[in-house]
C-alpha cells in the first residue's frame, strides 16, 4: 500500500487531497449505513491523529455534519504537528465549529470513528492515543475504525497494548494483510473495503491482477 500511495501521486498525479476526500466520503457513508441509512441528530464522535488516517476521518466530519448530523471531532495530536494535507481539513473543521471544545462523552455517541492510526503503526500506540483507544473500549459504543483498528499491527494482524476493538473496520483500497488474520477478528469487526480511486494500471505496474472490486458498489463487504 506504501507503493499504491506513492504511485498515485508521482506516477499518476492523483494527490492526497483526492485520495483523503474519496476516503472520508466513503467513511462517512458507511457510518450512515450502521447508524440506518439516516444520521440526522445522530451523535458522532470522531477521533482524530496527526497523521492522514486523521485527516479522512476529519472529511467524514464534514459530510456527516452536512447530512444532519451532531458531530464533534476530538483531536488527539498538537495541532502544530498536523501533516499538511491534514492541516487543511483540521482548518476547515474549525471554521465549521466541529472542534470538540471539551473531551466529548464517548458513553453519549451513537457512533465513535477511529481515525487515529493508519497501516503504518510500529509498536504500541502513544500515551495519548492509548488513552483514548482505552475510553473507546470502555464505552462500549458501536467503533467504525479508518482503514485499521488503531494498535493493530496491519502486517501481522497482532493488537498493541491498547487496540481498538471494533464494531466494523473500513479499509481502503486493498485489504491490509493483517485485517484478514483469524486473530485480528475480534478488534477488526466486520471488515468492508472502499474504492479511493486507484486506477488498474497502477495495480498492473506493481504486478497485482487486481479485478474490477467496485464494479457494483465503492464500498463492499470482505467478512
Amino acid at each position: 500500500m506504501q507503493q499504491v500511495d506513492r504511485l498515485m501521486v508521482a506516477a499518476y498525479g492523483i494527490d492526497l487531497l483526492q485520495m483523503m476526500e474519496n476516503a472520508g466520503r466513503h467513511l462517512a457513508t458507511q457510518a450512515r449505513r450502521m447508524l440506518g441509512g439516516r444520521v440526522t441528530d445522530k451523535r458522532i464522535v470522531i477521533l482524530s491523529g496527526a497523521g492522514h488516517n486523521g485527516g479522512g476521518g476529519m472529511v467524514a466530519a464534514r459530510h456527516l455534519h452536512n447530512w444532519g448530523a451532531r458531530v464533534q471531532v476530538q483531536l488527539v495530536a498538537d495541532p502544530a504537528r498536523l501533516k499538511e494535507v491534514t492541516a487543511h481539513h483540521w482548518r476547515t473543521i474549525r471554521v465549521m465549529g466541529l472542534e470538540a471544545k471539551a473531551a466529548p462523552n464517548l458513553a453519549q455517541a451513537d457512533l465513535i470513528v477511529d481515525a487515529l492510526i493508519g497501516y503504518g503503526l510500529a509498536g504500541n500506540p502513544r500515551p495519548a492515543v492509548a488513552a483514548w483507544i482505552e475510553r473507546t473500549n470502555a464505552s462500549q459504543r458501536p467503533v467504525l475504525a479508518l482503514d485499521a483498528p488503531s494498535g493493530l499491527d496491519t502486517a501481522t494482524g497482532i493488537p498493541g497494548q491498547p487496540c481498538i476493538q471494533a464494531t466494523a473496520t473500513l479499509t481502503l483500497a486493498l485489504p491490509k494483510t493483517g485485517l484478514l488474520a483469524p486473530a485480528a477478528q475480534a478488534w477488526v469487526g466486520q471488515l468492508y473495503l472502499a474504492d479511493i480511486g486507484v486506477p488498474p494500471e497502477l495495480y498492473q505496474q506493481l504486478g497485482l491482477g487486481v479485478p474490477a472490486l467496485f464494479a457494483t458498489d465503492e464500498i463492499i463487504p470482505v467478512h
